[in-house]
């Protein structure tokens, strides 16, 4: 059965950092590309990042970008994300999720999805 476990989540100041952590198992994804959604509470699900299989290609939100750094790690089958300087409006469910495709550069294609992990930014 594959399973996508996040991890890292909590609470912590605007300006603070968080690292999350999806642990994959049942399968390995180091073909495949990783990527990060969020959902805030009332709005849809949203790309926040993205990395090919190899880690040599990654993709960012505008609201992220220089501020959120997606890593992976093929050999833990494991996928990382930093977020820096974090703000309240970064408040959201942090998902990931694996893609059927190698590229980072995708828009479809997420099969396979965790179960979430909250982030929360107080002010």
């Amino acid at each position: 059965q594959v399973q996508l476990v996040e991890s890292g989540g909590g609470l912590v100041q605007a300006g603070g950092s968080l690292r999350l952590s999806c642990a994959a198992s049942g399968r390995t994804f180091s073909s495949n590309a990783m990527g990060w959604f969020r959902q805030a509470p009332g709005k849809e699900r949203a790309f926040v990042a993205s990395i090919s299989w190899s880690g040599g290609s990654t993709s960012y939100a505008d609201s992220v970008k220089d501020r959120f750094t997606i890593s992976r790690d093929n050999a833990k089958n494991t996928v990382y994300l930093q977020m820096n300087s974090l703000k309240p409006e970064d408040t959201a469910v942090y998902y990931c999720a694996a893609n059927t495709r190698p590229s980072a550069a995708v828009q479809t294609g997420w099969l396979y999805w965790g179960q979430g992990t909250q982030v929360t930014v107080s002010s």
